[in-house]
């Protein structure tokens, strides 16, 4: 993903931009990273999005698979804000972190 795309995207839920954007592996291109719909006082989205293989993948929720996206938070867990792991939309690996 190009660092301009994140002047266009927006979140598909609520509408909100710009993403906060966290990049784990980049080259000339983000190829790994996470896009984070910012929450505002009146509301909290929390929905994440990833970024695999430079495809920023803005799915609603109705469409995203749990098995995929819990295995991208798992794969950067290390990388990725706490309030996402805990707490993030639609999936999250809170069961996980109690352990």
């Amino acid at each position: 993903m190009k660092r301009r795309l994140l002047d266009l995207l927006a979140c598909p839920i609520d509408k909100d931009y710009p993403l906060k954007l966290y990049v784990f592996e980049e080259k000339d291109e983000i190829i790994s990273g996470l896009l984070v719909c910012p929450s505002k006082k009146d509301k909290k989205c929390k929905r994440w999005y990833p970024i695999i293989d430079e495809i920023p993948c803005l799915l609603p929720d109705e469409l995203r698979e749990e098995k995929e996206d819990k295995a991208f938070l798992r794969k950067w867990k290390d990388k990725i804000p706490k309030t996402i792991l805990r707490q993030g939309k639609p999936f999250n690996l809170a069961d996980e972190m109690k352990k």
